[in-house]
């Protein structure tokens, strides 16, 4: 018997530190990296989200931008932090399956160098032209640029922006040349000055200027009408074939990552999501949120890799 209770409670003292690990996580502040900078569809999204996260977690959530190198700046910090549930990436389709797409050599690979944690939404883009650009239709801009003596610049913020814009031009037969960004805002300056003619953006970016007539928008890349500016048209009725790629966020964490926590963010997250309240201030952006689970998003990324790797192809864009 007094063996009995000695190993009980060597087993106890064993679990002790774990079981008290466990129920006091979060005991600290929580970094959100993301890929984008300041005044992004990322950085809004994180902080809607990260405001009621901190609610129900007790802790805060701190925003942190990580811009460049088409978002892999951002999923690089993430890899190389400590797994103990302190640093995710609020992450897009950019660092998590386009930039290891377009490059020979990654930095890090999505499917082995993360946790998944859960798959956060998709978002809303719309091809937006300078005032200056005598079209008002997707088929007036295509016939403006195949009369134009020289390409046509469009400022590209993201990875979707670049991809998306490449596959437009060449499904049209026109020619586009891409003036890369670190950030959509960055890229949103240009074009309201005119310094770029053409750009396709989130909602978060361009809905107010399209609404103060500083932008006119041509459609959105949805294959239906957004309900963000439902009078704007959807791709298939601008005459355009839906794209096979589209634009969403996910949460993930270091390799490694203790399940207790990837499930208490898990499930955390899916709450803060279904809020009537959030959904209704992730709209206003265009944004679209459902969650998933862990396995769903690995299985997820999976899938987006090869579809990606398909659409650079495509759009005549080689890993560098």
């Amino acid at each position: 018997m007094i063996r009995f209770f000695a190993a009980a409670f060597a087993a106890l003292v064993v679990l002790s530190p774990t079981l008290s690990w466990a129920q006091s996580y979060p005991s600290r502040p929580i970094r959100f990296v993301i890929p984008f900078g300041p005044g992004s569809a990322s950085d809004a999204l994180a902080r809607i989200a990260g405001q009621e996260l901190s609610q129900s977690l007790g802790q805060q959530i701190v925003v942190v931008h990580k811009p460049g190198a088409d978002g892999a700046l951002s999923a690089v910090e993430v890899q190389r932090s400590a797994p103990d549930g302190y640093t995710f990436l609020f992450g897009t389709n950019s660092p998590l399956v386009v930039a290891p797409n377009m490059r020979k050599e990654s930095p890090y690979n999505p499917l082995t160098d993360f946790t998944p944690v859960t798959f956060l939404g998709d978002n809303t883009f719309f091809i937006v032209v300078h005032p200056s650009v005598p079209a008002t239709t997707i088929k007036e801009f295509v016939a403006y640029a195949k009369a134009s003596k020289t390409p046509i610049n469009h400022a590209a913020g993201n990875t979707f922006a670049l991809v998306g814009t490449a596959m437009f031009a060449a499904n049209n037969g026109i020619e586009l040349q891409a003036i890369p960004y670190k950030s959509e805002p960055d890229a949103i300056i240009d074009l309201l000055s005119g310094r770029v003619q053409m750009m396709s953006g989130t909602s978060t970016s361009t809905a107010a200027h399209i609404k103060d007539g500083k932008l006119r928008a041509l459609a959105t890349t949805l294959s239906e009408r957004s309900p963000v500016m439902p009078d704007i048209p959807s791709f298939p009725e601008a005459g355009q074939p839906p794209f096979p790629i589209g634009p969403w966020f996910a949460l993930v964490g270091p390799a490694g990552l203790p399940r207790d926590i990837v499930m208490t963010m898990n499930r955390e997250m899916a709450a803060v999501l279904a809020k009537p309240t959030v959904k209704e201030q992730m709209n206003r952006h265009g944004f679209l949120p459902r969650s998933s689970t862990p396995e769903e998003l690995a299985a997820y990324i999976k899938d987006q890799l090869g579809v990606w790797k398909v659409a650079l192809k495509g759009a005549g864009i080689e890993p560098q």
